[in-house]
């Protein structure tokens, strides 16, 4: 016997553990490859694990409600009678039997030999699973897998899907784009055919890692039918159709209304279902709320939904909940519940969590401004924009100084240097490494500016990983980061900047690019600002804004013969810091020196 080891898998880097939710296979039950065999969770989503290898569970190491070490070994499998059935596939289907053949075989099977009962205890039982009857796509079947975005993200949402099922598609097109909190990000086709089937709809979030297509490689366009209608799975143990129809929709009405006495109640498990009479689909994590709670189907299907396409999100379930709460108190006698999954009993910290509404509808909107106007919803980034910037202002006491630096050094020595540069590192070299460059160097005299605040603890970071804010047409910015930049000279900054400029502006960035920033510059004067008051980038304590740079007739010291009035290359500076923990004489200090060296630098400087 072959045995092949299930073992708990990694589900980031911050996941030490899992829970066995339900097992979908037995003991003794066969099982393909990739075929799922239990669902586990955490406290912040719930995965299903298929099967590394086909062939037959042998044992199951630990139940349903055991928490278990990433890694440990719960399941065995017995791969041997998998390789039996795959040789046995192989072989050529006989021709039909002619009826002589027929009815000696009945014959046979009727007063079997010892012979033939010795074959059928040595020969694996054949498997009439309707997944073995369907035919398969023509080709090659490729799985197309939620990618990995970072050791710190676990999990991704379906913002759109670019391809129907029935389209081919090249290598390396976009099939799909997906989102987190921090960045959307296109996935590419990893091999080129048809796409076959769509397994996660648009809105719905689900584990790196899981597979969210397939493509037939060697199918032709237009040979495989897409889906007539938006059914439930088959796999579904219930029947919402009769069941649901005993248990009337009980609006959220915050006063905690349960099934009166006289109607058929279930256990939650039954009536918790992946889709409702409407088709919308409920994640893994909201079913798995849902059951803990002991929520109905008919309190789920009445939630108005805030995720894509009217999704009940985990936070919608959750608000329900708190409106329960908020209801008269139970009797006695009720039963304590478990803490709710990814949530703690103490209230959250004053951090001044703000949401984008939805809005008036338009036809409100042309009431109250009259009909020459053009509404334009936000999109996704501007959204998540606006969530930062109004959290950052509620969480911080901003304050913002400015300076003024002479850089006609700095100016010389890039004109003197940049073709030469473009045709040695195949980038352009800005200004934003020198900028970058100079915040560090004051970052290491200033520490506190390269800080966290955490409660009334502050968390000084040694490691200087900073963020360049990177405009994304008229969408909105993000800031990737640089880390370690203190580690690099300017030629070092430069290639790393524009690399992740590019990948920023192409949809290319990973989630793990825009966390972990100890500190943020913004070059607003490359779209031409003077100065700004720029926001500061959670969790971090400041932002430094570089303006525009100009040629300006200033008053300069004539080498000991008087005052002069010259043309310089000026620029403004602005840093707004967290006057939490920073003062208006550390943040002017920092500035200045982030001034001097920025005036240090000269058209003979050897810095590449």
């Amino acid at each position: 016997m072959a045995q092949v080891d299930v073992e708990m898998p990694k589900m980031g880097e911050s996941i030490t553990e899992g829970t066995v939710i339900a097992w979908h296979k037995q003991p003794g039950d066969e099982v393909e490859q990739d075929e799922i065999l239990l669902e586990i969770g955490t406290d912040k989503v719930d995965t299903e694990v298929p099967s590394p290898k086909g062939g037959v569970l042998t044992e199951t190491l630990v139940e349903e409600g055991d928490t278990v070490e990433v890694g440990t070994i719960i399941a065995t499998l017995d791969t041997d009678t998998a390789a039996a059935e795959v040789d046995a596939d192989d072989e050529p289907p006989a021709e039909a039997p002619s009826d002589d053949e027929a009815a000696a075989d009945e014959a046979k099977e009727a007063a079997p030999d010892a012979d033939a009962e010795d074959e059928a205890e040595a020969t694996p039982p054949e498997t009439d699973s309707e997944e073995a009857a369907s035919p398969a796509p023509s080709g090659d079947e490729v799985e197309v897998v939620m990618p990995k975005m970072g050791e710190s993200i676990t999990e991704g949402t379906v913002v759109a899907w670019y391809k129907d099922i029935g389209e081919a598609v090249a290598i390396d097109e976009t099939i799909l784009e997906i989102g987190t909190d921090k960045v959307d990000t296109e996935v590419p086709s990893p091999a080129e055919g048809v796409l076959t089937e769509k397994l996660v709809e648009e809105g719905e979030t689900v584990e790196v890692g899981t597979v969210v297509a397939l493509l037939a490689s060697e199918a032709e366009a237009g040979s495989v039918e897409p889906p007539a209608s938006d059914e439930p799975d088959a796999t579904q143990e219930t029947a919402p159709e009769a069941d649901e129809a005993e248990l009337p929709s009980t609006p959220p009405s915050g006063d905690g209304a349960v099934p009166d006495a006289d109607e058929p109640q279930r256990a939650p498990e039954e009536t918790i279902t992946r889709r409702g009479d409407d088709g919308r689909f409920y994640s893994p994590l909201v079913r798995s709320i849902a059951k803990e709670e002991g929520l109905r189907m008919s309190e789920l299907e009445s939630l108005e939904g805030s995720g894509r396409g009217g999704r009940v999100t985990k936070e919608d379930v959750l608000a329900y909940l708190d409106e329960r709460e908020e209801a008269p108190a139970a009797p006695a006698s009720a039963p304590e519940r478990p803490p709710r999954p990814g949530r703690s009993d103490e209230a959250p910290p004053a951090r001044g969590d703000y949401t984008v509404d939805e809005g008036p509808s338009d036809e409100e909107l042309r009431q109250q401004y009259g009909d020459r106007i053009e509404v334009q919803p936000m999109d996704r980034m501007r959204k998540m924009t606006a969530e930062h910037m109004v959290r950052s202002k509620a969480t911080s006491a901003h304050v913002t100084s400015f300076a003024e630096a002479d850089v006609t050094g700095l100016v010389q020595l890039r004109e003197a240097n940049k073709e030469a540069f473009r045709e040695r590192e195949g980038v352009k070299l800005t200004y934003t490494p020198f900028f970058v460059k100079a915040a560090v160097e004051a970052l290491r005299e200033h520490p506190l500016l390269n800080a966290s605040v955490e409660g009334d603890k502050i968390v000084i970071k040694h490691d200087f990983h900073v963020g360049i804010a990177v405009a994304i047409g008229n969408k909105g910015l993000l800031a990737p980061v640089i880390r370690n930049a203190g580690d690099y000279n300017v030629s070092g900054l430069a290639r790393k900047a524009a690399n992740v400029a590019e990948r920023a502006r192409n949809k290319e960035l990973q989630p793990d690019e825009l966390q972990g920033g100890t500190f943020t510059v913004t070059n607003i004067g490359s779209l031409g600002s003077l100065m700004g008051t720029p926001i500061i980038n959670q969790p971090q304590v400041g932002i430094l804004a570089t303006g525009a740079i100009q040629k300006r007739p200033v008053v300069v010291e004539n080498d000991g013969l008087g005052d002069a009035i010259s043309v310089r290359h000026m620029m403004y500076l602005s840093l707004s810091y967290d006057h939490r923990i920073i003062d208006g004489a550390m943040g002017s200090s920092f500035l200045q020196r982030v001034v001097t060296e920025l005036e240090s630098f000269s058209a003979d400087a050897d810095l590449f």
